[in-house]
């Protein structure tokens, strides 16, 4: 397998950091999922979670937990919500990269039923499946961590119940966290986004957070602890901003030969990764040579003849495959007479991003659930992506451009009225809102031309049938009947072809018989 086209050594490059013409940004946004008041956590300010969600329950832990986030989760009944998404929605600033991290600590929540297993989604795209069986079981929570581009004014962060177990999903605390340009800027945030799969210190024996590190990315452990006798390294031009405690140690491999490290410690599914390795050392050539470095990555060369030095290098792909078990291979350059080391890495899954809700559409439908009092509880998010998660009520179109193209309410207890902008949903074939509460006037709808079916029956829509509904050539179904109508019944509507239906209405004169 020939090794992928691009790697790059990045060392003593200065900070790109946000541009000064931006508003103050929100740095952090810490949510306490089920939390009632806010908390400050080594200097952190949590708050609770009630303005961001609508739906879900919050719940009490009533064992002992080792991080007070923990405490509390929101809880999300599964029955009746299968394949529906319940959504967190953030102010960001368009254009920023974010970092989103979730923890689930589950506790017991959901008495003795078995752990639950449930998607997440962030802005349209499944970002991964939330399985927390095997840390729960050795007493841990769970976290998931991603770098994900905000392409609005707001970003979205849904758990989504499938059909993989039949317990509640939950979650325990949701972060997002912008992140300087400089960060992983190789990756092309527009077409993907960065899923975690590990991050390690080697050599070091605790984990590493902030305020070591200003993002709070953990640094997870690695390796028995190697502290060299002195260190004198100065990294701060890395453009991954890695915290300068993860090179006070190092894992250090001999050189008798070549030496193979099992990381990351987990097996991986087949798929593109962006791979980081960190290395610094303050080793003088007048010493005893300079360390240069050789890599290889399941035996394909990744970097050779690497010059480690106290300015610090990171050597990254943006688009590496792997596939099961990988191991690193580091050995000692040709004419190089020290022995290799690392410091640190990073693995992230590159997942390609979901297409979006037309933006009309999303405009038009939050127009729509603002003007209802009762909207579905999973009205948040993007409406129709994931397809599979689409909003209660609607059916979406596949493709380049996602359009709403039905809209089915029928029988949901809905009340409040249409807003004029339903009429901005103008690939919509269906409408379905009969045996609901619904008052007010039925909008100019003429901009409609696919619309092919019409049912506003069993509601209780007030003034006169709009002349402008004749003028739909395709209409073939209009159900009018028990509403409070008054007015004529426009002639352009008694045409053959399409079926209407107004009895039960005030008309002041009554259709042709």
């Amino acid at each position: 397998m020939p090794p992928p086209s691009l790697i790059i050594l990045i060392s003593l490059f200065s900070l790109l950091s946000l541009s000064s013409s931006q508003p103050p940004p929100l740095l952090r946004t810490l949510i306490d999922c089920g939390a009632t008041v806010p908390s400050t956590i080594n200097g952190l300010q949590w708050i609770p979670d009630t303005g961001y969600i609508t739906s879900g329950t919050s719940k009490n832990l009533t064992i002992p937990v080792l991080h007070q986030t923990l405490s509390t989760v929101r809880s999300f009944p599964l029955q009746n919500n299968l394949h529906r998404k319940f959504c967190y929605v953030v102010s960001v600033f368009r254009g920023a990269k974010y970092m989103i991290r979730s923890t689930y600590f589950y506790g017991g929540i959901n008495g003795n039923d078995p752990l639950p297993v449930f998607d997440q989604i962030v802005d349209g795209t499944l970002w991964s499946v939330v399985n927390t069986t095997g840390d729960y079981s050795d007493g841990m929570a769970s976290y998931y961590e991603g770098v994900f581009l905000a392409r609005g004014k707001t970003m979205s962060f849904c758990i989504a119940a499938n059909s993989y177990t039949e317990s509640d999903p939950f979650i325990s605390a949701l972060e997002f966290v912008i992140l300087g340009n400089s960060l992983y800027n190789s990756t092309d945030f527009k077409q993907v986004g960065l899923s975690l799969v590990a991050r390690h210190s080697f050599g070091h024996k605790e984990v590493i957070r902030y305020p070591d590190d200003q993002f709070d990315r953990v640094w997870e452990p690695f390796g028995e602890p190697v502290i060299p006798p002195s260190k004198n390294v100065s990294v701060s031009g890395i453009w991954n901003l890695p915290p300068s405690k993860i090179f006070e140690t190092e894992f250090a491999m001999g050189r008798s030969s070549l030496r193979e490290l099992r990381w990351p410690p987990v097996p991986l599914p087949n798929s593109m990764y962006y791979i980081a390795l960190y290395f610094a050392d303050d080793h003088n050539s007048s010493t005893g040579g300079s360390r240069m470095i050789d890599v290889g990555i399941n035996g394909v060369p990744y970097y050779k003849n690497l010059s480690v030095t106290p300015a610090g290098a990171v050597v990254f792909a943006t688009k590496w495959p792997l596939s099961g078990p990988t191991t690193v291979a580091l050995s000692p350059a040709t004419g190089s007479s020290v022995d290799p080391l690392i410091n640190g890495g990073e693995v992230f899954e590159v997942i390609a991003l979901g297409e979006r809700t037309l933006t009309r559409d999303v405009i038009a439908l939050e127009a729509l659930k603002s003007s209802l009092q009762n909207a579905p509880l999973d009205w948040n998010g993007d409406p129709c992506m994931p397809l599979q998660y689409s909003w209660t009520g609607i059916t979406c179109s596949e493709g380049p451009r996602i359009r709403v193209v039905t809209l089915n309410l029928t029988g949901m207890g809905l009340s409040g009225s249409l807003p004029p902008s339903i009429a901005r949903l103008t690939a919509l074939a269906d409408i379905w809102l009969g045996n609901n509460t619904l008052s007010g006037s039925i909008p100019d709808l003429s901009s409609l031309k696919m619309l092919e079916t019409l049912h506003l029956e069993d509601n209780r829509f007030t003034g006169e049938i709009p002349l402008s509904l004749g003028n739909i050539k395709g209409l073939r179904e209009l159900f009018l009947q028990n509403n409070n109508l008054t007015g004529q019944i426009p002639n352009n509507l008694l045409k053959p072809g399409l079926n209407l239906r107004t009895s039960g209405n005030q008309f002041l004169a009554p259709p042709p018989s």
